[in-house]
């Protein structure tokens, strides 16, 4: 796991500032992860466990806390009133009514927050719109091909030639095997396509949206090639 250190320093100084910080970016990106960097960080640094509350609304273990109710009430019985609480609310777009309840923990003292949410669901437009003048917006990218090289290693020609072809996402440098990786960027492409661009837009005819993102891609890589 590597430490995205200039996202991981935005948080730093983000820290115990009075508004609401959200990372957003496409999926798989490492947004999970840079939270779980900056918890380390927070423990490392005098924070202790029970001034963290930490919900990943992706996981099932926690389907009733998308009652923004319950949610409510569930991170005020854990609010710590002596000291600065840091809650992190991870792809919080999946809760319906969010803002309501980031809205009444932020006027509490002695609470930090921050959510996550992927592209999708969670633009600046929207953002503006839900927490108008309480947030600060930090998107996060995939690897940067520095980045991607020093968990891959191996030969550099090599490395950029796969970081070319198939992207910077984190996970793919634990991949060896080639099908398993076109497997993985294929469930991306789809995920991002489908759950998120077609269903968010209605979009009737996919093959048209499909063979423009082809095109795209091709004129992307060419202008790419031509720089070099």
């Amino acid at each position: 796991m590597i430490e995205r250190t200039d996202y991981l320093n935005k948080l730093k100084e983000f820290r115990d500032k009075k508004f609401i910080k959200v990372v957003t970016g496409v999926r798989r990106s490492g947004k999970s992860t840079l939270f779980q960097q900056f918890r380390d960080y927070l423990q490392k640094n005098g924070v202790e466990q029970k001034q963290i509350i930490n919900l990943n609304f992706e996981d099932l273990a926690i389907e009733d806390l998308k009652d923004y109710h319950k949610l409510y009430h569930y991170i005020i019985e854990r609010l710590n009133h002596q000291k600065m609480t840091y809650i992190f609310l991870d792809e919080v777009q999946e809760v319906p009514n969010f803002q309501r309840v980031v809205d009444s923990l932020y006027i509490n003292d002695n609470v930090d927050l921050y959510l996550t949410g992927s592209n999708a669901h969670m633009l600046s437009g929207e953002l503006a719109t839900l927490l108008s003048g309480r947030y600060v917006d930090l998107q996060i990218l995939p690897l940067s091909f520095k980045e991607y090289y020093s968990l891959a290693g191996g030969d550099k020609r090599e490395a950029w030639r796969a970081y070319f072809s198939q992207g910077g996402f984190p996970y793919l440098t634990q991949i060896d095997n080639p099908e398993i990786r076109r497997d993985y960027l294929q469930g991306i492409y789809n995920t991002v396509l489908l759950k998120d661009v077609v269903a968010r837009n209605t979009i009737q005819n996919v093959s048209i949206l499909e063979s423009l993102i082809r095109f795209l891609f091709l004129i992307s890589a060419a202008l790419l090639l031509l720089k070099k």
